[in-house]
């Protein structure tokens, strides 16, 4: 081979390896982000990571957020970094990513190897255990008591998946129906059109804390777990660096004892809520969740 062309060969392969370095030490997010003057912070209304009181969006994940946001504005060395929260749908989210209308989604979004094929996760923010909610005096103790009996899911929802998965693997064959919303399947519950309402534990503690306090002492949220889902924060994929930035920060905050403290104030703590009086959720952190908090991940279901 000619020096000349050895010589080309080689600067070429500097040069190539040079772009692979400096795409590696570049967050495409963070770019966006400086070029922006702003970062895009998705979420979804839902009591208490995200729900709106008097004005402004409040809640469990958008605590957690700004923490995140924080960390971006020091890597940036932009203090003045504008906040423009974005409200997003189950079906939107994804789309808005790809599009790169989203920088972040403060979720906790459920996170699926399905889903990780198109965005990225946070490690775990949240495991919510998946449980049956049942008129107390029913009889009903775990899901083997629901063999010929009905029970109701929201549209839209995993649960009814996960009940169907749990009630087979225990040779159990309850009926289905569907709920329009969460209100709906309660009704349902109450009216006795079903046995039991299966839905993740924070949505059944909501329902029971909007309820007048003689009604909610009807009705029992069973002990045992149908499944458990892992929620985090939702990010843009192949950007491994700002990942690395959000990871790191959430660790940190486990470490801290700030996570801990965020979880007690949302779901242990009386929390506002527009034009009622605060009330508490009362739902202790999950084992599962403790367990993330000491050795965090971002595995999927």
């Amino acid at each position: 081979m000619p020096a000349l062309i050895r010589s080309l060969l080689a600067a070429f392969l500097l040069i190539a390896v040079g772009g692979l370095h400096a795409q590696e030490r570049t967050s495409p997010t963070l770019e966006r982000i400086r070029a922006n003057g702003g970062v895009y912070v998705g979420y979804q209304e839902r009591v208490p990571f995200a729900y709106r009181v008097e004005g402004q969006i409040v809640g469990h994940s958008m605590d957690l957020c700004r923490h995140l946001v924080n960390a971006i504005k020091a890597q940036l060395g932009l203090p003045e970094l504008k906040v423009v929260e974005v409200p997003v749908t189950a079906a939107s989210r994804q789309m808005m990513f790809e599009a790169g209308t989203l920088d972040l989604d403060c979720g906790p979004v459920t996170n699926t190897r399905q889903a990780q094929g198109f965005v990225a996760f946070s490690v775990s923010t949240q495991a919510t255990g998946i449980k049956l909610l049942v008129r107390s005096d029913s009889g009903i103790r775990s899901l083997r008591d629901m063999q010929g009996k009905r029970v109701v899911t929201v549209v839209g929802t995993n649960a009814e998946a996960y009940v169907r998965a749990a009630a087979a693997r225990q040779g159990v064959n309850p009926t289905y129906r569907l709920g329009r919303d969460a209100d709906d399947a309660l009704r349902q519950l109450q009216n006795a059109q079903a046995d039991a309402l299966v839905a993740d534990n924070v949505q059944l503690h909501v329902l029971l804390m909007n309820m007048a306090e003689a009604d909610a002492g009807t009705l029992t949220v069973l002990p045992d777990d149908v499944a458990v889902e892992p929620g985090a924060i939702m990010l843009r994929r192949k950007d491994p660096l700002f990942k690395q930035l959000i990871d790191q920060t959430l660790i940190g905050l486990m470490k801290t004892g700030e996570f801990s403290r965020i979880y007690e104030q949302w779901f242990m703590a009386p929390i506002p809520l527009n034009g009622k009086n605060s009330k508490r959720l009362m739902l202790p952190m999950s084992d599962w969740l403790r367990q993330l908090t000491l050795t965090p991940n971002d595995s999927g279901l």
